[in-house]
């Protein structure tokens, strides 16, 4: 073989064998994707003995002066967070809401989601029920909504307040689903813990209906409910066709429910009482929960201030 022919083959080899180890080099394991301006922070509940995390994020503008933020408290943290955080961001941007702080409210440590939540926003342990648990060797637990709703006063709100720039008489409480049982649960014994409420979805069926009777009993004895109230729900969380309706999981009808609890609320003409029930036509209750944000963050935080 002549000298530039051997030359060139060695060449090719060379650049083969580079080009096979560039091939074979590990590749850098993926990131994790990171919302901007966010943190979690650990707090013990002391009187429950458990341990959550608070999930907060902050305004762009956050770094750039000394306001204080609307702040906007979240149940369901594990899902309802990111979307809250992000939409009320895209409101802000193009929409011209004012900017605010939102502060999401973790399960439990260690608790499995359904559990940490059935305990956690129930307000009391239903007279009939056949829920399993999702915790191996632990019973269902129900009912500590008072304890969960005091450990949040009481321990979040100081927290929040020592460490972040908000605004404590601008409070807002967001839930869905067994999340805004606990708004309930404030609304009818402390409802000033909040000035504005989002509720989405609730579970008026729960307990046969215990909810129906807090309000009565709450009226019964006050003659106002200073509180703002946004209710939303999903137009398909009706009763299917044919079924007998009953304050049951199985054979509710939410919107009738809703519309019920609504209605009895309006009713009682309480002077500091204001309320706005929205239902969102072809929406069921794992896809409205955006909706009834979207709308109850109008209803409250109208314009950039």
């Amino acid at each position: 073989m002549k000298p530039l022919s051997l030359l060139i083959v060695l060449c090719c080899l060379a650049g083969s064998t580079l080009a096979g180890s560039a091939q074979a080099a590990p590749a850098s394991a993926p990131a994790n994707y990171v919302l901007e301006n966010t943190e979690v922070r650990d707090i013990r509940a002391q009187a429950l003995k458990r341990d959550y995390q608070v999930y907060v994020a902050l305004p762009d503008s956050y770094r750039q002066g000394n306001k204080r933020y609307p702040v906007l408290f979240v149940t369901d943290a594990n899902y309802a967070f990111p979307v809250v955080r992000n939409i009320a961001q895209r409101l802000n941007k193009h929409a011209g809401m004012e900017e605010v702080i939102v502060v999401g409210l973790s399960y439990a440590n260690g608790d499995g989601g359904v559990y940490s939540r059935r305990r956690d926003y129930t307000p009391t342990t239903p007279r009939k029920h056949e829920y399993r648990s999702d915790m191996p060797g632990r019973q269902p637990a129900f009912g500590e909504a008072k304890a969960y709703g005091q450990f949040i006063s009481g321990e979040v709100f100081p927290f929040i307040a020592s460490n972040y720039r908000v605004n404590m008489q601008r409070k807002v409480f967001i839930g869905h689903s067994y999340g805004s049982l606990l708004g309930l649960q404030f609304l009818l014994t402390e409802p000033r813990t909040f000035e504005h409420y989002i509720l989405g979805s609730p579970s008026l069926w729960y307990d046969a209906g215990v909810m129906f009777d807090r309000e009565q009993a709450y009226a019964a004895s006050h003659k106002d409910l200073p509180a703002s109230v946004f209710f939303g729900i999903g137009g398909l969380e009706k009763l299917a066709a044919g079924k007998k309706r009953s304050r049951s999981e199985e054979d509710a009808d939410m919107v009738a429910d809703l519309r019920e609890f609504d209605g009895k609320l309006t009713s009682r003409k309480f002077p500091g009482l204001k309320t706005r029930l929205r239902v969102f036509a072809d929406e069921d209750h794992a896809s409205v929960f955006p909706f009834v944000l979207t709308h109850g963050l109008r209803a409250y935080l109208t314009s950039a201030k």
